[in-house]
């Protein structure tokens, strides 16, 4: 349903931090097998894996992709700062705990606007003492105050590690959602990478399209599918890696990931020029 690293994108009057109504990153906390969900959230998990029960296998198969995208970014390209925009609630191999294994002085800055990940993250993503993390509270439809705030942490004049992992299927407009990413790696220099997951209706047939409707209407926030060819265009003007955009689970596929099923979330990592 959504990526890795799951947020609320806007301000939403309807999401709750007390449990009555579900929320996405718990229930992606939920599929993921943590504990920091309630009631509502792990109802509505269930409903959408009754519809479609591939829904596990979606998130992992994302957490995975977020392993294999950060550590060829770090160990191959040596990036060594990470903009991870829509973090989600903190669970294992965490963006700067991939990071920091290869490189500890990496620096990491989260964003999000859920209190609860907000304050979970604070207690839980601790950095390493050579490298530095950073948390801070915005919306994805703000990629300015975004910049603004990484800046304090990151140093955006040297290449920079944008991930978008479940996000921006929460910018319903795709010309916004263009726009956000082009105006974000705008900022960013030549060498910097952004990887990007999305869920899609192309690859995961009529449950999956059945899920995402029945969770649109019982869940925060409504998730925007897109096609490749919409996905692609939130990649414009950077240079894909191969294998380019296909399905995350297949994106340089490491042996326990070959047995791991084609699921309908797009995934691809590209460098700007």
């Amino acid at each position: 349903m959504t990526g890795a690293s799951p947020a609320s994108a806007c301000h939403d009057p309807r999401v709750s931090v007390d449990g009555e109504g579900a929320v996405d990153a718990r229930v992606w906390d939920y599929w993921l097998g943590g504990r920091e969900n309630y009631a509502a959230d792990r109802k509505v998990g269930d409903q959408v894996r009754a519809l479609f029960p591939a829904i596990i296998q979606v998130a992992r198969a994302d957490r995975r992709f977020l392993g294999r995208a950060v550590r060829h970014l770090t160990g191959r390209v040596g990036i060594r700062q990470f903009l991870d925009i829509g973090t989600g609630l903190p669970t294992a191999e965490n963006t700067h705990e991939i990071a920091q294994r290869l490189a500890p002085d990496a620096r990491i800055v989260y964003v999000d606007n859920d209190p609860l990940v907000l304050a979970h993250a604070r207690a839980l993503l601790v950095s390493a003492p050579e490298g530095m993390t950073d948390y801070v509270d915005a919306d994805v439809h703000e990629p300015d105050a975004i910049l603004h705030a990484a800046g304090k942490t990151l140093d955006l004049g040297r290449p920079v590690g944008l991930l978008l992992l479940g996000i921006l299927n929460f910018v319903q407009d795709t010309e916004e959602a263009v726009a956000v990413v082009g105006r974000l790696l705008a900022a960013l220099p030549s060498g910097s990478h952004v990887v990007v997951s999305h869920p899609t209706d192309e690859l995961g047939g009529e449950a999956s399209v059945a899920a995402m409707r029945f969770w649109n209407r019982h869940a925060t926030p409504p998730i925007t599918a897109r096609r490749g060819d919409e996905v692609a265009r939130l990649l414009d003007g950077v240079e894909l890696l191969d294998p380019g955009l296909v399905s995350c689970s297949r994106w340089r596929p490491e042996p326990v990931d070959l047995v791991q099923p084609v699921v309908p979330l797009f995934g691809a990592v590209g460098r700007k020029p």
